[in-house]
């Protein structure tokens, strides 16, 4: 039974704008939920209220005034939440009408508002079979369970959820790309008309041409030589004149489309700098590449070619219509009958390939996907022996990619013929009707002749129009896919006014912080205080919250709950870029990039001098196998430096971090993919390094944290214990449990290895065995 809530039964809606949206409702207006939002749009704190009635969403906040969506058939809100932000878009078929943005501790309410407004919705469209008693046969949905409308396999619901299509208006949002050249564009569009004008001078000169001097010469008069000169020379005046000006409007647009395809790139790839860590892992690489590449080259050839044509297509259509309207305005009327038929062709096949084009986007994206994956992984591929496995997958998804674009072009493949053979009907109509008015002597064979030429240009225009949907559906799902990461709002802003750094002492206090991964709390009531200086140990077991703790303080997620303040200032106060600046950040798989080791380690200062940089390598040890080289800092790496061993790749990273001399050095499991040798090597050098820092370090082997002057142990992402290790060693709580148990395992696998040892010293003294 569906329970309702009036308003007087639900009382007083919270927060402060309640009372005005009570007062709003009519009443017999029912409330079904109210949710308190507490940020705006740009991410700053300011409160707000959503109420859900039974007939619509209200919505009110301290920037606009309130507003309104009656609920209908087809609205959806879809909620999304990342690094310690959560979004409700309320969307309709075919957009998005608002956003919402919320801290996620109230996760839960947000959640309770979604599933009143499914419920809600799902009465609203399918009514009576929801009022109707359910059979127990009744069909539902697989994947979410509910029922499904008879006679249908879709269900509402998933339907809902699903990307909203791109539309054609979507191309009009790059004129932020075009503005900076609206000059170049102007002369462009001048060219156009007058290239246009120009191509329509030869057809005119026709007429002249048949009645005044080849049909009376069918009649036995005279050619007049000078008068055919003259017009032939105006024919090819017009052509040359056509040339010239169709070639400087083709040069100039062609130029600024490039330059627009390269503003476009660059903003999105800039864009796609400044997102948080979040965005990136809920993405593919190579979804992304394809964005930013592929995407961005059709939008690109759509601006240089395909919308010139476009205009110029209007043009002749528009010019050719009213030469033929002042020539004889019936036969012009009779050119135009197929122009109802093709528009309306269009318009049904329009969605068909708008859509049918997006899922193509989706599908290429699989395959980029699959050589994104294989291609940095082929050694673990060739390991493993799974050549035969991702020829496979890539063989799945390029013959999905197949099907896709084979459904699309059993449309594409009738359409394009079908608006062909309308203005070959066409063009048939115009010459039975011209002959006929040519018969009654209403027109001349010259003006019949010209009528032909025009309509030639004419259709052939309106052909290439019709053809110009395929490749603007095109360009429409790429500048949407493009507008996906240039509208999304990194979790990590930066404030409108920060505070300015110019030198970090490196104090760093906790203050009752909290942090979730969507739903899943991974830090809770954390509060922690690091002096100057200090070197602070990590430790627990997997899943204790270690890394998530220092993604917090560098600042690539924002606390949910709670402040991390530096020298007193909430970091996030700060900007992003100065802040980072600060710290130092060594981590536990290091990250090469293609180049020369030289230019890996001044990655942080690219302005580091010759002898900074060994300076940095020494420090880190890495100075004597990088001289072992080729090349020594020449030395090229390959991706991800797969011409060096692990620990080489730490070393290097350690110098990489000792460069920009940080006040904050973090140590993510720094020692934790090399030797025991190399271990010893980069532990000097820390020794030497966190003199004057403040450190954060994790390690996976306890032993290398004792001179830490304080370990901070987690447990389920709160601190159970902080002290000296000799002092938690006393009090034989969590630290001493987890640092025996690790000395067992330790001692287990040396009489292990003994055992194996003895073994073989046993087998070797009998080589017989028999």
């Amino acid at each position: 039974m569906q329970h309702h809530h009036s308003v007087d039964a639900l009382g007083v809606l919270p927060g402060p704008f309640g009372a005005g949206l009570r007062a709003a409702l009519a009443s017999d207006e029912n409330v079904q939920a109210a949710f308190e939002v507490d940020l705006t749009p740009g991410l700053r704190f300011a409160p707000g209220l959503l109420v859900l009635t039974d007939r619509r969403l209200l919505a009110q906040g301290t920037d606009a005034a309130a507003q309104e969506w009656p609920l209908a058939p087809g609205m959806a809100l879809r909620m999304l939440d990342h690094g310690g932000v959560g979004t409700l878009e309320l969307h309709d078929a075919d957009r998005r009408l608002a956003l919402w943005r919320f801290t996620l501790g109230r996760h839960p309410q947000a959640l309770h508002l979604q599933q009143r407004l499914e419920r809600q919705l799902a009465l609203l469209e399918n009514s009576q079979a929801v009022a109707a008693p359910e059979e127990e046969d009744t069909p539902r949905c697989a994947a979410c369970g509910t029922p499904l409308p008879p006679d249908s396999d879709e269900c509402p619901a998933c339907a809902r959820q699903q990307p909203p299509r791109a539309s054609t208006w979507v191309l009009l949002r790059l004129w932020r790309f075009a503005r900076p050249y609206r000059k170049q564009l102007a002369a462009g569009f001048a060219l156009t008309l007058a290239s246009t004008a120009a191509s329509l001078v030869p057809p005119y000169m026709t007429i002249p041409l048949m009645d005044d001097i080849l049909i009376p010469y069918q009649s036995g008069q005279q050619i007049p030589t000078g008068m055919v000169m003259l017009y032939l020379g105006g024919l090819l005046l017009a052509a040359l004149l056509a040339w010239g000006l169709g070639w400087a409007r083709t040069y100039i647009l062609a130029l600024v489309s490039e330059r627009i395809g390269a503003d476009l790139r660059t903003t999105t790839y800039e864009h796609l700098l400044r997102l948080s860590l979040d965005y990136f892992g809920s993405k593919r690489t190579g979804d992304l590449m394809a964005r930013i590449g592929s995407e961005t080259d059709r939008i690109n050839v759509f601006l240089s070619l395909n919308a010139l044509d476009f205009a110029t297509d209007v043009l002749m259509i528009v010019m050719t219509s009213v030469i033929l309207f002042s020539i004889n305005p019936w036969l012009a009327l009779v050119t135009l009958v197929p122009l109802p038929f093709i528009a309306w062709l269009i318009h049904n096949v329009r969605d068909r390939l708008r859509t049918g084009f997006e899922k193509i986007d989706r599908v290429w994206s699989e395959v980029t996907n699959v050589l994104a994956d294989t291609i940095p992984g082929i050694r673990v591929v060739k390991a493993f022996a799974q050549e035969s496995r991702e020829a496979q997958r890539f063989r799945a998804a390029n013959q999905h990619n197949l099907e896709v674009n084979d459904r699309l072009n059993k449309t594409w493949s009738l359409f394009a013929p079908t608006v062909s053979l309308m203005t070959e009907v066409g063009l048939l109509v115009v010459w039975g009707f011209g002959i006929w008015l040519v018969a009654r002597n209403q027109i001349t064979v010259g003006v019949l002749a010209a009528f032909i030429a025009y309509i030639g240009r004419f259709y052939t225009r309106l052909d290439s129009m019709s053809r110009i949907v395929s490749v603007t559906q095109k360009a429409a799902a790429g500048a949407k896919r493009i507008f996906d990461i240039l509208d999304h709002v990194s979790n990590v802003p930066d404030p409108a006014n920060p505070v300015r750094v110019n030198k970090v002492e490196g104090a760093i206090e906790m203050r009752d912080i909290g942090f979730r991964y969507g739903s899943r709390t991974v830090i809770r009531n954390l509060s922690l205080d690091i002096r100057p200086g200090e070197m602070i140990g990590l430790v627990g077991h997997s899943g204790s919250g270690k890394s998530t703790l220092v993604n917090l303080i560098s600042r690539f997620y924002d606390v949910s709950d709670g402040a991390i303040l530096v020298d007193g200032v909430d970091i996030r106060r700060m900007a992003v870029s100065d802040f980072r600046r600060h710290i130092g950040l060594v981590l536990q798989e290091p990250f090469l990039f293609f180049g020369t080791i030289a230019e890996n380690i001044a990655y942080g200062r690219p302005d580091a001098t010759r002898d900074e940089i060994v300076a940095a390598a020494r420090a880190a040890h890495a100075h004597e196998f990088i001289l072992r080289l080729p090349h020594g800092y020449d030395s090229l790496v390959g991706e991800r430096g797969q011409g060096l061993s692990g620990g080489e790749r730490q070393r290097i990273s350690i110098a990489r971090a000792l460069l920009i001399d940080p006040r904050i050095l973090i140590l993510d499991e720094a020692t934790s993919a090399v030797d025991t040798e190399t271990e010893k090597e980069i532990q000097k050098a820390l020794d030497n390094l966190v003199q004057g820092r403040t450190t954060i370090a994790i390690a996976h082997r306890l032993s290398t944290l004792r001179k830490a002057d304080r370990l901070v142990v987690m447990d389920r992402g709160e601190v159970v214990e902080v002290g000296p290790h000799d002092e938690l060693m006393a009090q034989q709580g969590a630290y001493w449990r987890l640092y025996e148990a690790q000395a067992r395992r330790a001692e287990e696998d040396a009489e292990a290895a003994g055992v194996r040892v003895e073994s073989t010293r046993q087998h070797s003294a009998h080589p017989a065995g028999k």
